[in-house]
């Protein structure tokens, strides 16, 4: 998968070593020679993964991954350290950086580590992170489902059980991870988190447990686990369903004993960790079916938080639009006062198969559209208007033929995919393709056939 990376780093030797490198591996690359200059480059479109050296003047390292986790949360972001300054690095992980190379660079260990950062920001374009807000859990919403997932994180907040955050994609399930770890009194501890459908089958044990040096073909270095990096505070796992079987029982024991091996080790390491999860999955039908281990289920479901679709919660749409004017007004220089009625109704009346993920996109993309004060209907994506196919009274035999009414409405499923698939990626053609597993070509096609607009590739949310 190609990506748009920043590498950040004084030195111009290795700036050069790395952009070629990662070239050859088909990625777009840019570079800068310190961390202000990265901050503006950042500004000036959308960075997937940025690569930076922990020592750079004018801005370091540690404070370009701040500027970074504080205006762009998703981008996921690897440290360049010497062997002599692991610690350093080790500490970067805790305060929120993905991973970390060591100079000089193992090609294979590189790759693997931009693969992973790569997949990573890919899936968390798809949830929901808004930016920190007056409300104390930095979550949007006064509906009564809303108000009861509060109620329940300031009971279960600063207890150790472990929680199990169950939702759609775009709903925001890693803001009520955040929360139950800043409410808490592991808030001066690590937060770390980790999608564990961006990590390798193979690699799952060493990103989890950490691995000695030497313990597999690239391990140059002892490497810590995130439960080694998350002693003392919150572990997120996201995409839980995703373990594979055969490791699912090495992470029950660390849940139960709090202790495990690291690959490759002898030495038995103690944790104290608060583990949070999420799925997107049925995960007690996944323990039914045999593909989860129904003993872990439970160990995770202790405290289970169900967040509500969009669809269900239509009553916070004006308030997350609000919200999202806001935010890029100040992002892309705009002065929007707000939105006009009959377009808010459209906007309420949308069924949000991508949840309050898609309709940040949209509002970023009228903003984009809007000529006047208030964003219109006109500035509104052609999809918003069209009913979806839940919402379509069924038509029956006696109305038109079954092969007719088959036709028909495979054509509406297919346009309801696809508007799906390109709310995920912002409006990208080339990713919303891949997602559907059909050409570019083949996806231009059928978005002419069907009336849906080509938008531009947007600034990165």
């Amino acid at each position: 998968m190609a990506a748009r990376i920043l590498i950040a780093d004084d030195e111009l030797n290795i700036r050069k070593v790395l952009a070629a490198t990662l070239r050859k591996e088909g990625h777009e690359v840019i570079t800068a020679k310190d961390g202000q200059e990265a901050m503006d480059l950042l500004e000036s479109g959308k960075i997937q993964v940025v690569v930076t050296d922990l020592k750079m003047p004018r801005v370091d390292g540690l404070e370009l991954l701040h500027h970074i986790q504080c205006h762009y949360p998703q981008t996921p972001v690897i440290m360049i350290t010497a062997h002599g300054s692991i610690n350093n690095a080790v500490e970067a992980l805790k305060n929120g950086a993905l991973d970390y190379i060591t100079k000089p660079f193992d090609k294979e260990d590189l790759i693997r580590t931009i693969n992973k950062a790569v997949r990573t920001e890919s899936l968390a374009s798809k949830e929901f992170n808004a930016e920190p807000g007056a409300n104390r859990y930095k979550m949007i919403g006064q509906t009564q489902a809303m108000h009861h997932i509060y109620e329940v994180i300031e009971k279960v907040a600063d207890t150790p059980s472990s929680v199990l955050i169950t939702g759609e994609s775009g709903t925001g399930k890693e803001l009520i991870a955040a929360a139950l770890h800043h409410n808490s009194s592991r808030r001066d501890g690590p937060f770390i988190k980790i999608n564990c459908a961006a990590i390798p089958r193979e690699l799952m044990e060493s990103e989890l447990f950490g691995h000695e040096k030497g313990a597999f073909t690239g391990a140059i270095d002892t490497k810590p686990g995130r439960f080694e990096l998350a002693n003392g505070g919150t572990l997120f796992l996201d995409e839980i369903a995703e373990i594979p079987v055969e490791m699912q029982v090495k992470l029950l024991r660390a849940i139960q004993e709090n202790e495990f091996e690291r690959v490759g080790g002898l030495a038995t390491i103690s944790v104290d960790v608060r583990l949070v999860t999420a799925t997107n999955r049925d995960l007690q039908a996944e323990a039914e079916s045999g593909r989860f281990r129904e003993d872990l289920y439970y160990r995770l479901n202790v405290v289970p938080i169900a967040l509500p679709p969009l669809r269900d919660r239509k009553d916070d749409i004006p308030l997350l639009v609000d919200h999202f004017i806001d935010k890029y007004n100040s992002r892309l220089g705009r002065s929007i006062q707000g939105i006009h009625p009959e377009a808010m109704e459209t906007l309420k009346g949308y069924n949000w198969p991508g949840n309050i993920r898609e309709l940040e996109n949209v509002v970023e993309r009228s903003i984009l559209f809007t000529d006047g004060e208030q964003i219109v209907p006109a500035s509104l994506p052609e999809e918003i208007f069209g009913k979806r196919l839940e919402d379509r009274p069924l038509e029956t035999a006696t109305d038109s033929s079954m092969k007719a009414i088959v036709k028909k409405k495979t054509a509406e499923l297919e346009r309801d995919l696809i508007i799906a698939a390109l709310a995920e990626t912002a409006g990208n053609v080339t990713q919303a393709a891949k997602r559907l597993k059909i050409s570019r070509k083949s996806l231009q096609n059928k978005m002419k056939e069907f009336g849906l607009r080509e938008t531009p590739n947007l600034p990165p949310s």
